[in-house]
């Protein structure tokens, strides 16, 4: 069982699809050598430097904080079933609700299509809120997420990080 790094009235919550073996073996969120989420998370301005794995509740001093949508561990996230996906979603409207961030950012489009019942879903700000938060959806940081490379996967983070700052900058 993975723990959530949460705290309330974060800015942002990123929420993965579920653990990875390793990560829920480790204790630590995205600890496979292969995920990316830390280095991208670093080079599009989130935290000052790169985060190791070990060191993921850190984060909080950076107004982020980390969940899941289901909390099984699995190799791979598409062994999750749409069962899985809805059993899990009032947990996970009572914990966004309770904490209340300024955004909650979907790493991919599976968890947010099954909680939100959308078939079609694009990059980036939702136009609904999810329980007061503002919705981001991010292209997945996995190693088996082979159709971003880590240019790309920068890009998005960067245009979210920016939009997280603009909107601080005007409350």
């Amino acid at each position: 069982m993975l723990t959530d790094i949460i705290t309330v009235h974060l800015n942002v919550i990123f929420c993965g699809i579920n653990p990875g073996l390793k990560s829920s073996n480790d204790g630590h969120h995205f600890s496979g050598k292969s995920n990316r989420f830390w280095k991208v998370l670093h080079q599009s301005g989130f935290t000052p430097y790169e985060v190791e794995a070990t060191n993921d509740t850190s984060i909080l001093d950076f107004g982020l904080g980390l969940t899941t949508a289901v909390a099984r561990a699995t190799s791979r996230a598409d062994e999750l079933s749409k069962e899985e996906f809805d059993n899990a979603l009032g947990t996970f409207k009572a914990k966004i609700t309770e904490y209340q961030p300024q955004y909650v950012a979907f790493l991919g489009k599976a968890a947010y299509k099954a909680f939100s019942k959308k078939k079609e879903i694009l990059w980036g700000l939702q136009a609904e809120d999810f329980c007061g938060a503002k919705v981001w959806v991010l292209p997945n940081t996995s190693g088996l997420n082979r159709g971003f490379s880590l240019a790309d996967l920068i890009f998005y983070y960067s245009s979210f990080y920016q939009a997280v700052k603009n909107s601080q900058n005007q409350s």
